[in-house]
């Protein structure tokens, strides 16, 4: 499976790492090679992927669109290309919805037979974890408007 998760919208308004979309690949298939119709319309600042996505026209993309690559280089490349480390540790987001994902065992096992209702059920779980990750996010807006303020402070 290759998935998009967001970090940050064009609009400002952010993802925080929830999914946007999806495609189930063969498990012996490249996941860079079904990049480009999950980034088909969709606005970006930054491409960010791991070494395996660092290849020529993926790099190509993003470029025509204004947007940046943040792929680092793979080792056996002949001219190293420089990458934006702090912008690279966002990809963390991804890796934490993965194993948000993992924690659901029916996915992490595969458990159902066919595409089309693994897809349902990726659909279902993501949906379970943005609405959590919302809910998480207004407690924590809600806490912060309800702390007592000290002193002659505002």
């Amino acid at each position: 499976m290759i998935a998009v998760t967001g970090a940050a919208g064009a609009d400002g308004g952010y993802a925080l790492g929830n999914l946007i979309r999806f495609v189930l690949l063969p498990g012996q298939r490249h996941d860079s090679i079904d990049v480009e119709p999950l980034i088909t319309g969709l606005d970006f600042a930054a491409l960010i992927g791991d070494k395996a996505f660092d290849n020529n026209w993926l790099r190509a993309n993003p470029h025509e669109r204004g947007a940046a690559a943040v792929i680092p280089s793979k080792a056996d490349r002949a001219g190293r290309i420089p990458h934006d480390a702090e912008k690279y540790k966002w990809r963390y987001l991804v890796e934490n919805f993965f194993c948000s994902l993992k924690a659901f065992r029916r996915i992490a096992t595969r458990y159902e037979k066919t595409d089309a209702s693994f897809a349902g059920l990726l659909n279902l779980v993501a949906s379970f974890l943005a609405t959590a990750n919302c809910k998480q996010a207004l407690v924590r807006q809600d806490q912060e408007c309800q702390r007592p303020r000290y002193g002659n402070g505002p």
